[in-house]
């Protein structure tokens, strides 16, 4: 193995060095380590030195050379496309129905919003030598574009704050029509912007709305504008992506939640990616939420990267001198940000783009499925290959130690992917000089650097096999409609989704015979789906055409056949009993998907046949969410009949889903619904005791009437003699230290349904510093239950007993009830507990509190309050630097301090950041990130602020938001999950997650162990 790095290691050197040698490139080594660097500076640093002797100028190199600089995994070559001056800042791609390339180009990245330089562009190759020629422009003037998708000879472009359509109509090739159709995007982050068009199985256009979010309305151009029939209020799009239905020109939230770049698999599936998450699933659609609003579901993103969302990659191009001069100055404290210690920023993905699921028939068979994706800040392309799992993915890096495309340029920029006509990969490349967010370079560095080089540069690669030979061109758009059913199982998937396409905006009926015919003859699956969905699109789908698919060879063809099929199951008993039947389909998709079908039909079987799932498929939580989606009503009936199935009574996950369901009938409060509950109830067996508790527990955790009310209602007035005998139980259990600790918490989490008053001596106990922290967190969590004035009093008695992780917790429960948090600042006040106790994060929060009392209060008190500052602090710790570390004693401190929100070697919770991949990052980082982590907070970091319309307040980072609910995640893994329907306010708190004040845990020397361990770690 080391035989072959250095094999290739020198392989890349010596390529490097004869470009150098042959192309006279300037600087194209980014110049010293930030540690010899140091060494050699005379001057010293500070924010008014002159930097120019240290941040050189990189040359571009020119098109063609530009394929010697790339590195391309055996089997494969590039090929160039397009280059400037016919592009320049290309950012997004489509090819209309004849094979041209329509190019969003973003030439006013990353601070010229207002200058309007961006365009869309056609580019052609009239000669048919596979490299474009002619190029003109159709549309200009506009800010930021980012997306673009062609549609009815024209294009819907995306330029926040809008969306827009553009169409040549004389054929002078410039955009006589052009129409605001949507506004409302949001624009505070250059690099988090709208993006990512893409015809969908539906016959949709789907597109991101990354992190800058949106409140969309229609546009001054949209045919509703102004009409009465359109609603005042928004479509508000926090963490959700969007579908445009383009002869309506409605808009609906989908699932989603990236950053740069979706993409279908050959199935219709999504696939999403974020800066430093790389890879994610979606598992389900967001109309099948919004159908019950009382399901708070997980989040509709799976992380499928077996390496992590953050994992490794391999860059072969040097560090740019600007990052190495930024890293020392953050390590020194002299301007903000995260440190990039050691004088290098990579190793892991940081600005994963443009995730794009390979469905060619130009590349070799095995790599049908395959996902690609961009590191713009590496300057490489990384690969995965995708193995299912259950009704997810697991997605497996392919390259060992290298990655599928790389360059030693470092303008190459790899920003967005596409499937081709013919049928390979085309590569996106904005080649840029500097890609990095205006805000994260200070000024004494940015002086240097010219953020608009490369505004007159851009190209397009495509990736092709060795012995590609290249096909004539799609002429799709002439195609007649025969010709266009017939493409609907071409092997290349861009055909596949052109001729849909086509046909949706033709709506010629006389396609619906071939249509019929080739839903049942097409000798791929593939062809078969796509002729099922363009019938829907032409609105004739019939009953007679769907039946046979239900019992399709193909389980992805009786999965899309299951969707479809609440189109038309009411008008048909024929395919209602066949769903029904579908119950025993070997295919766990299938079943997955006809959970959510279930729900469209108005038939009482229904109940049983989602039971009938639940029995078979119920340990896997995804399956939960989708029978849940289905039960706006029936939970009662559905509950009552689980209840009595001991063998599901008893299987994994059972209870669990027995409380949910509980806790919808307690605060749905159906009749119905409460009858089959108390019904089930009543007819189970004494020794279904753990049954009958889940269901009590469900019960409390259902905000509304009061809990004896609620339970009353549904046992018959047992409410008293239940309760008493599971708290009396769950006291007994959660003290009991011979007891293992899953029981004692458990029983601790239990103990909610009892009186505070008659336990306060037993949380007492529980918050004794004998205890396992893991007990405590659990009685603190559970005290943040009651209403009881008392329990601030009992907390505070506590305080000083607690270790400073608990005392962030007590934090939490204090803050969430104004009463509580009043007697933690009269206790301020008084002096039995000091302000420098509490994060100064919390202060910040106290600033905007909606109670004018307490922000009086608090104000005063945090004038006359000495805190150290973090430079005081960075200054004291950074003895750590110089000290010898122990990785065990690290491992302790990393299990100590850094596992309520981190993950390494199997310990600890996966909330915040990588820290393996801090090891890249150098020693400096860490400090930095330990001791000072407001410096810069990523937005995926950030702390929310949620107020119930019962007036608790919650805290987290936003781990996902659906139709339904909002899923906070704090330290520990611990979550909070509130229906919309439950929400009076939420807002950004402005501060990372991760609190201050580490250094009341750990001291130097501990500082020291803990950089160590994290540096060692693979």
């Amino acid at each position: 193995m080391h035989r072959k790095l250095l094999i290739i290691f020198s392989s890349a050197l010596l390529l490097t060095l004869a470009l150098v040698a042959v192309l006279g490139i300037r600087s194209l080594w980014a110049g010293p380590t930030a540690d010899s660097v140091e060494a050699d500076s005379v001057e010293a640093d500070s924010v008014d030195r002159d930097y120019s002797d240290e941040l050189p100028r990189i040359d571009p190199i020119e098109p063609e050379d530009a394929l010697a600089t790339l590195n391309v995994a055996a089997g494969f070559r590039a090929e160039l496309v397009a280059a400037e001056p016919l592009v320049t800042d290309p950012v997004a791609i489509a090819f209309d129905a004849n094979g041209r390339i329509f190019v969003a180009e973003m030439r006013g990245y990353s601070e010229d919003s207002d200058k309007n330089l961006g365009r869309i562009r056609v580019l052609e190759d009239t000669d048919g030598d596979g490299r474009c020629d002619t190029s003109r422009i159709l549309v200009d003037g506009l800010s930021w574009p980012t997306a673009i998708t062609c549609y009815d000879g024209g294009v819907f472009v995306g330029a926040a704050p809008d969306i827009l359509y553009f169409k040549d109509t004389t054929g002078d090739g410039k955009a006589d029509v052009r129409k605001v159709v949507f506004t409302g995007f949001g624009r505070n982050n250059v690099q988090g912007l709208l993006n990512t068009f893409k015809w969908g199985m539906d016959n949709r256009i789907h597109g991101t709305t990354s992190t800058s979010r949106a409140a969309v309305v229609p546009g001054k151009d949209h045919p509703a504008a102004g009409s009465d029939a359109v609603s005042d209020k928004p479509l508000i799009l926090h963490g959700r992506d969007f579908a445009i239905e383009p002869r309506s020109l409605s808009i609906q939230p989908t699932s989603g939640g990236g950053q740069h770049g979706i993409s279908f698999n050959a199935w219709g599936e999504k696939f999403v990616c974020a800066n430093s998450n790389h890879i994610q699933f979606i598992l389900f659609e967001d109309h099948y939420l919004a159908r019950n609003p009382y399901l708070a579901t997980p989040s509709t993103r799976a992380m499928i990267a077996a390496d992590g969302p953050q994992a490794d990659v391999f860059r072969t191009s040097p560090v740019e001198p600007w990052r190495i001069v930024r890293t020392r100055l953050r390590v020194k404290g002299l301007v903000p940000g995260p440190v990039e210690g050691g004088g290098t920023a990579a190793g892991y993905f940081t600005g994963s783009t443009g995730v794009t699921i390979y469905r060619g028939d130009a590349w070799p068979r095995k790599y049908d499925g395959w996902a690609i994706i961009g590191d713009v800040g590496s300057n490489l392309v990384h690969r995965k290959r995708l193995q299912r799992n259950g009704v997810s993915y697991i997605a497996h890096r392919v390259d060992e130690k290298s990655e599928f495309v790389s360059s030693i340029d470092t303008w190459f920029r790899p920003v967005q992917f596409a499937n081709a006509p013919d049928g390979s990969i085309y590569i996106v490349d904005m080649y840029r000089e500097v890609i990095e967010h205006p805000d994260s370079l200070h000024p004494v560095i940015k002086k240097h650097l010219d953020l608009t080089s490369g505004r007159n540069r851009g190209r397009i690669y495509r990736i092709v096999p060795d012995g590609f030979e290249r096909r004539r061109a799609s002429g799709l758009g002439q195609a007649d409609t025969p010709r266009l059913v017939s493409t609907l199982a071409h092997p290349n998937g861009w055909h596949r989704e052109t001729a849909a396409r086509l046909l949706y905006e033709r709506r010629d009926r006389r396609a619906i015979p071939p249509l019929e015919a080739l839903s049942h003859e097409a000798s791929g699956a593939p062809g078969r789906i796509r002729a099922l969905w363009a019938l829907d699109g032409l609105e004739a789908l019939s009953p007679e055409i769907l039946l046979p698919r239900l019992d399709d060879r193909s389980p992805r063809v009786r999965e899309h056949a299951v969707r479809l099929a609440g189109r038309v199951a009411h008008d048909s008993p024929a395919v209602r009993e066949k769903l029904f039947g579908l119950v025993q389909d070997d295919d766990l998709r299938v079943r997955y998907q006809l959970a959510f079908t279930l729900g469209e039909l108005n038939d009482p079987r229904r109940y049983q046949t989602l039971a009938q799932i639940l029995r078979r498929d119920g340990s896997d939580r995804h399956v939960h969410v989708a029978v849940r989606s289905s039960l706006v009503t029936g939970s009662g009936a559905v509950l009552a009949e689980l209840m009595q199935d001991r063998a599901f009574c008893h299987s994994e996950g059972s209870l669990e889903l027995i409380g949910e369901l509980a806790a919808q009938i307690g605060k749905q409060q159906r009749p119905d619904d409460v009858a089959d509950l108390i019904h089930g109830l009543a007819s189970l067996s004494p020794d279904e005791e753990k049954v009958s508790t889940a269901v009590i527990v469900g019960l409390a955790l259902a905000p509304g009437s009061p809990l004896h009310e609620r339970i009353d209602g549904v046992t018959g007035g047992r409410a008293k003699e239940l309760i008493d005998a599971i708290v009396k139980k769950a006291a007994d259990q959660a003290i009991n230290g011979q007891a293992p600790q899953t029981k004692r918490i458990a029983a601790v989490y239990e103990l909610q349904l009892g009186d505070f008053t008659e336990h306060r001596d037993l949380f007492a106990q529980l918050l004794e510093a004998t205890q396992p922290a893991e007990i405590q967190s659990a009685a603190l969590e559970t005290l943040a239950k009651f209403d009881h004035p008392e329990v601030a009093d009992l907390l505070l008695e506590r305080w000083t007993g607690l270790s400073p992780r608990l005392r962030n917790t007590a934090s939490d429960v204090l803050f969430s009830k104004s009463l509580w948090l009043a007697q933690l600042l009269d206790r301020i006040q008084r002096g039995s507990i000091q302000v420098a106790d509490l994060d100064p994060g919390r202060w910040k929060l106290l600033a905007s509190h909606p109670d004018e009392n307490l922000r009086a209060q608090a104000e005063s008190l945090f004038e006359g309050a000495a805190f150290s500052g973090r430079a005081e602090v960075l200054s004291e710790y950074g003895r750590a630097l110089e000290i010898d570390g122990d990785v065990s004693r690290g491992k302790a401190a990393f299990k100590k301090v850094c596992a309520a929100c981190h993950k390494l070697e199997a310990i600890g919770h996966e909330i915040g950041p990588n820290l393996a991949a801090m090891r890249n990052r150098g020693a400096e980082a860490i400090l930095v990130n330990v001791i000072d982590p407001q410096r810069e907070v990523n937005p995926q970091y950030l702390n929310y602020l949620v107020i119930t319309n019962d007036g608790r307040q919650l805290s987290g980072m936003i781990g996902s938001e659906t139709a339904t609910s909002v899923n906070l995640v704090r330290a520990e893994n611990k979550t909070d999950t509130v229906l919309r329907i439950d929400i009076d306010q939420m807002r950004s708190t402005g501060l990372s997650l991760m609190p201050e004040g580490v250094e009341k845990e750990i001291d130097v020397q501990t500082m020291a162990d803990l950089i160590k361990y994290l540096q060692t770690v693979e």
